[in-house]
């Protein structure tokens, strides 16, 4: 299992790096992968060791973190689905939303 971590872990460094050379180099954000990528290959790289012990820790660190990085992603869909655009303010009126009453 430490292998598939390893391979994962390569596999999000590139997504990340590539989402940040794509957006022009301007969005920091887009690094994120490679920081859960990165944590993933070092702990990937401790848990290939003789100890059973020691390779079953570094194995349940790594599902943690794969856990929070797929929550963290998770969370973010769910906010860009049931939450209006930022750009709305009160005076913008959405073409699909309802006129607002007024009070009479």
């Amino acid at each position: 299992m430490a292998k598939v971590t390893l391979v994962f872990a390569v596999l999000l460094i590139a997504l990340g790096l590539f989402g940040f050379v794509a957006t022009g180099s301007v969005h920091p954000t887009a690094l994120i992968p490679t920081w859960i990528g990165i944590a993933l290959g070092i702990g990937g790289l401790l848990a290939i060791s003789p100890s059973e012990s020691r390779r079953k820790l570094f194995m349940h660190v790594n599902v943690t973190i794969g856990l929070l990085g797929f929550l963290g992603g998770a969370a973010g869909l769910c906010a860009a689905i049931f939450m209006p655009p930022r750009w709305a303010s009160s005076r913008t009126r959405l073409p699909w939303l309802p006129r607002p009453r007024s009070p009479a």
